[in-house]
């Protein structure tokens, strides 16, 4: 009597689970051949391929999900932990719908990126579109998660209390949640300003906190900037939005590059301006427009030479900035070594003072007798003082005859 008792409990259970197997059976067949026929009907369109492709999968969870609704939708109302399974089956169904209407939005973005590749000579339309179907679809899908959040919490009577008392209150909690939540949402408005107006693409050239790099991603809430050197800067879209940035790309890619060299006063200008034209000539990053040589500052010393040349986009105007840099110099070098700059001083000539004399000594007469035609020293140290052994012999006789 037990056995049949309990064989009578599971009995609707075995019924219910041959059920839902047939049906799960029936939509993966469902599944199978209806995605062939879309992929067959829409293989001539971009856009509906690509829906199709990126909703395949989980189609093939929703459809089983559908098929098991039906059967617990047909269960009946007594039956033991009915109400639990189909609690289960509805969250799961909640869910794969959400995921769904996720793919679907990313197969639209996709299929637009693929009608706008950026890898044509002038992609700057390619860009702008690029950029507000990213931006626009990752906030559309961040709504959807949370409404299908919001939709799998509301399935919970419990839950729904709680929320209810919540916004009832909605005192401090209210406000401290705000504050909490500025940030994200701060960042989601300024998405949908950097969508919209677009100061920023994909693929752009720019200068931000001093450092220069193309736009390699815009995800819902910050943008990272591929750096020359390889390197990554995250920067919030709610910076992008408050702050001054450069973007060298934003209307076109075409930009002029400078280069400066100090010279001498010396410098000829005709054969620099001539030597620049033939290099910009030879070089394929030049692009034809511009090429001139300014003298834009001058110095006690040296004067300040401007080469200016145009490009297509910012990497060939570097490469281009170095070649002109290195062959004016090679070019100054060879040919004109003393227009490069160089240091001048001036010696000061003015003549060294003699050393002070002594004074001379009184001049000597003779005495009686004596020849007056003694000569005066003209210098102490090279005829000797009156008296001084080292004197010549005639001032030694004219001071014996003096004292005589």
């Amino acid at each position: 009597m037990q056995l049949t008792d309990l064989l009578d409990g599971y009995y609707p259970w075995v019924t219910l689970a041959l059920a839902g197997a047939l049906a799960v059976v029936i939509a993966l067949v469902a599944h199978k051949v209806l995605f062939a026929v879309l992929q067959r009907v829409t293989r001539f369109s971009v856009v509906a391929s690509t829906i199709v492709e990126f909703t395949k999968r989980p189609a093939r969870l929703v459809l089983p999900l559908l098929g098991l609704q039906f059967v617990m939708a047909g269960a009946p109302e007594d039956l033991r932990l009915e109400k639990v399974a189909s609690h289960a089956v509805a969250l799961l169904l909640i869910g794969a719908f959400t995921w769904l209407a996720m793919r679907a939005v990313a197969g639209v973005a996709e299929a637009m990126i693929r009608l706008h590749p950026a890898t044509a000579g002038d992609n700057l339309q390619a860009r702008r579109v690029q950029t507000q179907t990213r931006v626009l679809s990752r906030i559309v899908m961040f709504f959807l998660l949370l409404i299908g959040g919001a939709s799998a919490l509301m399935t919970f009577p419990g839950l729904r209390q709680v929320g209810t008392s919540i916004l009832a209150s909605a005192g401090v909690a209210g406000l401290v949640a705000g504050i909490a939540a500025r940030s994200v949402f701060g960042n989601l408005i300024a998405g949908l300003q950097i969508a919209l107006s677009q100061p920023i693409r994909l693929d752009d050239v720019v200068i931000i906190e001093n450092e220069w790099g193309r736009i390699e991603e815009i995800t819902s809430t910050y943008v990272v900037v591929k750096i020359w050197d390889e390197r990554r800067l995250v920067v919030p879209l709610q910076w992008i939005i408050e702050h001054p940035f450069q973007n060298w790309t934003r209307t076109g890619s075409q930009l002029l590059g400078t280069v400066f060299l100090w010279v001498d006063y010396r410098v000829p200008l005709a054969p620099v301006r001539a030597e620049l034209e033939r290099i910009c000539k030879a070089s394929p990053e030049w692009d034809g427009r511009v090429a001139l040589v300014q003298v834009t500052e001058a110095s006690e010393s040296s004067v300040q030479l401007r080469a200016l040349v145009s490009t297509a986009d910012a990497s060939t105007g570097w490469d281009l900035r170095c070649r002109v840099r290195e062959g004016l110099i090679d070019f100054l070098q060879r040919e004109y070594p003393d227009a490069l700059p160089r240091v001048r001083a001036e010696l000061d000539r003015t003549d060294k003072r003699e050393p002070a004399q002594a004074p001379a000594p009184p001049p000597l007469r003779a005495g009686k007798g004596e020849s007056s035609a003694i000569k005066e020293p003209t210098h102490p140290e090279e005829v000797g003082a009156p008296g001084d052994p080292r004197a010549p012999a005639e001032v030694q006789d004219a001071v014996v005859g003096k004292g005589s």
